[in-house]
């Protein structure tokens, strides 16, 4: 596959990963979670962190980076330690509803820190 193609679902998984973080917090903040709501958006966040995982790896070949995690940059463990963070975080807005401002705005904060990786590639 082209690079382009890579980047199209990489980035629109991401945006996936954010839409089902961003519904869970609006609806764990209330309290009243359904459960066909709360369904959706695990099952979305879960396909779309394995999409922008594939995506990710599929990239590394256009950017450089052997598929040997002893050769990785340090940007590529930054990129893959917020990859594990926003897979966590699900859990964490189910258990922790009562930080529902921390995790609106932590989580935006999370992926900037992402880009900045991906864009910079800082060593």
């Amino acid at each position: 596959m082209s690079p382009e193609i890579y980047r199209i679902l990489h980035l629109g998984a991401i945006f996936f990963v954010f839409a089902a973080l961003g519904g869970m917090v609006l609806a764990h903040r209330d309290g009243n979670v359904s459960p066909a709501a709360r369904k959706l958006a695990s099952m979305t966040h879960g396909i779309a962190l394995l999409v922008v995982l594939v995506a990710g790896f599929g990239l590394f070949k256009y950017v450089g980076v052997a598929h040997n995690p002893a050769t990785w940059p340090l940007w590529v463990w930054g990129k893959f330690a917020t990859w594990l963070m926003l897979g966590a975080a699900l859990v964490l807005i189910r258990k922790k509803p009562q930080m529902s401002t921390l995790w609106w705005v932590g989580l935006p904060l999370l992926g900037m820190v992402n880009a900045y990786l991906a864009f910079f590639k800082p060593t």
